[in-house]
């Protein structure tokens, strides 16, 4: 029993990250707008709360470490709402893009604090009860309210809310900004509580894997909590498992990575890709139709 509530914390640990993440892709996907740059706002925002608790050593603020990883994660993701949703470009490019310039910005800013401590390091628990809390709310929003409606009509019909005289172009730079600031909010966890310190790659590619869970789970936040925790599962059985088994370390290393293709064959197959937003990826124009 002590093993089986000790995997669940674990996995709830590794999954806190991944569920922020994807309940902010879900977001700006549900409005129609594909941002591929998870990974890099993880690692922009990742640095900025590190650098803002570490305070030069004597401890930081922890609430405005929090706040500067979601603002950090928010302003990259607008670079990205302007390239696509104002220039129009190719929402794939620019969103790999965007993981490039955050990992790349990140490893060198994030030089000067390679090897130093977090000491003031703030607890689990008010991360992942806040995703899981944040994930029902998302649901909420998104099935009864106005708001919700709102963004489930931009992702689905952008013209039709057009006509009804909705500014398509405000809600997804909206949906964009709050998408990266809990991307931002998913790297200051990491950098923060799960590993209090800053590395350059320690996002280790949790952000693609985000974006592989909104498929997963037909971007859905309900189904999101219960994807993220059994990602989370797969990671900690990855460390578990190694040096207690013939197998190559390796394998274990790369079975998150591989579960993400066989769970998104599996979906394809099931036909899952029916449920993304039938306007997703795709540039609108004003009064186009």
């Amino acid at each position: 029993m002590n093993e089986i509530l000790d995997a669940l914390l674990r996995a709830l640990a590794f999954g806190t990250p991944l569920l922020l993440a994807s309940l902010g892709a879900i977001v700006n996907e549900r409005a129609g707008v594909v941002n591929l740059g998870v990974e890099g706002m993880m690692a922009l925002g990742a640095l900025a709360g590190f650098a803002v608790a570490y305070g030069g050593g004597t401890g930081g603020n922890l609430w405005l470490a929090v706040l500067a990883a979601m603002l950090v994660g928010a302003l990259a993701a607008l670079l990205h709402a302007f390239v696509t949703i104002t220039m129009r470009a190719n929402q794939f490019v620019s969103g790999l893009s965007l993981t490039l310039l955050g990992l790349g910005l990140a490893g060198l800013l994030g030089k000067a604090f390679e090897g130093f401590p977090l000491f003031n390091q703030p607890p689990q628990w008010p991360f992942t009860a806040g995703a899981i809390a944040l994930a029902l709310l998302l649901a909420l929003v998104l099935q009864y309210t106005r708001t919700g409606l709102t963004l489930r009509s931009v992702g689905e019909n952008p013209a039709a809310a057009d006509v009804l005289g909705l500014n398509v172009g405000a809600v997804r730079y909206a949906a964009v900004a709050v998408g990266g600031a809990l991307a931002g909010l998913a790297g200051a966890y990491l950098s923060l509580v799960y590993r209090p310190s800053w590395t350059d790659g320690m996002t280790g590619g949790l952000g693609w894997i985000a974006v592989a869970l909104v498929i997963f789970v037909g971007w859905n936040p309900l189904r999101a909590i219960f994807g993220a925790v059994f990602f989370g599962l797969l990671y900690y059985l990855q460390f578990r498992l190694q040096g207690h088994s013939p197998i190559p370390t390796e394998f274990f290393s790369a079975m998150p990575y591989l579960l993400v293709i066989v769970v998104l064959g599996i979906a394809g197959l099931r036909g899952q890709q029916g449920a993304a937003p039938e306007a997703l990826g795709r540039p609108y124009t004003r009064g186009e139709r």
